[in-house]
């Protein structure tokens, strides 16, 4: 046997362990993110061996052609959906905290949506939905409200805050849980000092509770400002990301495997990732100050 030193032998050690990962890290990872990066200046169609390299006429594409880089507006919706998830989540983890009678079962029925199969979810809001036949018209028509029925999924106006709207069901209570846990965290030494100051809900509410948990708050917001720029499985299954329904992420699926052109497709893929890096690094600077 070789007679090897400890530091010859721990190294070879970490060296072993080391390089699978790294094979599959650069195999899964890197290679295809620069593979992305040269995809993006080609006009590939996914399927022929060639391609002509066409320089930044991709770019220039994305960003003068309101059809695709105008869908961010439907992405609007679901940010404005995540800001209201996120107060009926600190709305219901704050009444879920207190000492009330079945908050357990309310805690589990409020977490139910999001263990939920996302396709599942999606397949259970189209019927909801359904103009002719759906759960949300014939509850309209049996409290008397017949003349507000809508056709939810078919009118433009109405479709992506349909869809937002199931995403705030699903997630809601997620984020519940979260601030669950961290409103669990606060001594409650905190609440008996303020009880006994006179302080009442209100006044604890925004020296007490809102100050402990701001940087759950604001990282919640990083969640939901991220993943209002990636959303996809919702308006894709629901309406096919019909026209008016669509998100930037499905329209890039839909240029990538329908109109076979994988170029224009990762050149909108590499500006989707600017675009996220470019609001996590402005909310790091602004809201989360720096912060780890």
């Amino acid at each position: 046997m070789l007679n090897l030193t400890y530091k010859t032998q721990r190294v070879i050690i970490l060296l072993s362990f080391l390089t699978i990962p790294l094979i599959l890290l650069a195999t899964f990872t890197f290679y295809p993110a620069l593979r992305l990066v040269q995809l993006s200046f080609t006009d590939w169609d996914g399927v022929g061996k060639s391609f002509t390299w066409i320089g930044f006429a991709n770019y220039k594409e994305i960003f003068s052609d309101k059809d695709i880089f105008g869908v961010f507006s439907h992405n609007l919706y679901y940010f404005i959906g995540g800001i209201i998830q996120n107060i009926l989540a600190l709305y219901f983890a704050i009444i879920l905290n207190s000492k009330i009678k079945g908050r357990n079962v309310f805690r589990v029925f409020l977490f139910l949506p999001y263990i939920l199969n996302s396709v599942a979810t999606a397949y259970m809001f189209q019927f909801i939905f359904n103009s002719d036949h759906g759960t949300l018209n014939s509850l309209l028509d049996l409290v008397g409200l017949g003349t507000y029925k809508q056709s939810w999924l078919g009118n433009t106006s109405l479709v992506n805050i349909s869809l937002a709207s199931v995403s705030l069901w699903k997630y809601m209570g997620f984020n519940m849980v979260i601030y669950l846990g961290v409103l669990q965290s606060i001594p409650g030494d905190l609440y008996e000092a303020a009880k006994m100051d006179g302080a009442n809900a209100f006044k604890t509410l925004i020296y007490i509770t809102l100050p402990n948990i701001r940087k759950i708050i604001e990282l919640n917001m990083l969640l939901t400002v991220s993943g209002a720029l990636e959303v996809f499985d919702i308006p894709y299954i629901i309406t096919g990301a019909a026209p008016g329904s669509d998100t930037f992420v499905t329209k890039v699926n839909d240029v990538a495997f329908k109109f076979n052109n994988i170029g224009l497709a990762s050149a909108m893929a590499i500006v989707l990732l600017i675009i996220v890096m470019v609001v996590i690094t402005i909310q790091r600077k602004f809201i989360l100050r720096g912060e780890e």
